[in-house]
């Protein structure tokens, strides 16, 4: 006599996610049976990432470790939801992306792919964004600009003295804190730091009240 297994032995699911401590995708499968009769984890290969599965009466109550905003969120799904169908799509409610993913092996290796390359992107945009054109020059920028405002020769037209820095990838903007105008001070050539020497003072563009 042979006997038919059953489903939940049958029916495999993986788990993926971006691990926040080392920023690589995790792949891990898990058979329906561990997922739904006890706590199942999958854990990166740092260590750090740890994904929790622990069983409900209708479900299952997730752990997920969130490589967008570093942090861990939990989510209840129903077993149906969780073993059968396309998948389940999880999303950081930080930034409403997604950061983890639950279904067959192949829709959650591609949904990995797509969101290690878009946060690759992400991360050379930021690079390039903070990155200076030529460090030195804005350095010697920033230095002429604190001496300046030592003195107290920062200012904007609207009569306020206070404002905010902020550095640029070739240029240092000067912001005030009252009216919100913005003066933009370049920063990436020998030009724009000897136009900088030859001032004595800064002035926001700012209208008088």
């Amino acid at each position: 006599m042979t006997h038919k297994r059953g489903v939940h032995m049958e029916t495999k699911r993986t788990i993926g996610y971006i691990c926040p401590a080392c920023g690589r995708p995790v792949l891990g499968e898990r058979t329906a049976f561990a997922l739904t009769a006890s706590v199942a984890a999958v854990i990166c290969d740092c260590g750090k990432g740890r994904f929790l599965s622990e069983p409900t009466e209708t479900g299952a109550r997730l752990t997920v470790p969130c490589g967008l905003c570093g942090k861990e969120h939990r989510a209840e799904v129903d077993q149906k939801a969780l073993l059968q169908g396309p998948g389940i799509a999880l999303s950081c409610p930080e930034t409403g992306r997604l950061c983890c993913y639950i279904g067959p092996e192949e829709a959650v290796t591609a949904r990995m792919e797509e969101l290690a390359i878009a946060q690759e992107k992400e991360k050379r945009a930021e690079q390039e964004e903070t990155a200076f054109l030529d460090s030195i020059i804005m350095y010697e920028v920033l230095s002429e600009v604190k001496e300046i405002a030592q003195r107290g020769g920062i200012s904007c037209g609207c009569g306020s003295h206070d404002y905010q820095i902020a550095i640029r990838r070739t240029a240092v903007d000067l912001t005030c804190a009252a009216c919100g105008t913005v003066l933009r001070l370049p920063a990436a050539t020998d030009e724009d730091l000897d136009s900088l020497c030859c001032r004595y003072t800064l002035q926001i563009p700012g209208k008088k009240p």
